[in-house]
């Protein structure tokens, strides 16, 4: 079996980042370690810890360069999809803790579906697929 297990976020802050991914979209703190030159390992998962999911890599800019990519790793495309199993309690829940929508929810031939923004400006799909 192969699967991507891990993509890198590049955030400005650790505390800051794992803060909204707990608290605002409700993925829980998979791994915190410090590493020897300072900086974190630090993964979040939208899933259950035995769910095969894709994890996050919360990656703290090193440099100017990579500050300039924070919120901005995709160009101002949606960059990354959320799939839940009940959209309306998902919206709902990210709205009350404060997620900025970009667009009402969306009913599509593929899903329910609305774009938001995570704390640094990254554009994610929240999406419900269509049933089969």
């Amino acid at each position: 079996m192969r699967r991507v297990a891990l993509v890198t976020l590049v955030v400005d802050d650790y505390d800051e980042a794992i803060r909204f991914y707990t608290g605002a979209l409700g993925f829980r703190l998979a791994e915190d370690e410090p590493r020897p030159d300072g900086s974190r390992w630090v993964v979040v998962e939208p899933g259950a810890p035995a769910s095969g999911g894709t994890g996050l890599l919360l990656a703290r800019a090193k440099d100017d360069a990579q500050r300039a990519r924070v919120g901005d790793q995709t160009g101002g495309r949606v960059g990354f999809f959320l799939h839940t199993d009940d959209f309306a309690r998902d919206h709902a829940r990210m709205l009350a803790a404060g997620v900025t929508f970009l667009e009402e929810p969306r009913h599509e031939p593929y899903g329910s579906v609305a774009v938001f923004q995570d704390l640094y400006g990254n554009r994610w799909d929240l999406l419900q697929p269509a049933a089969a």
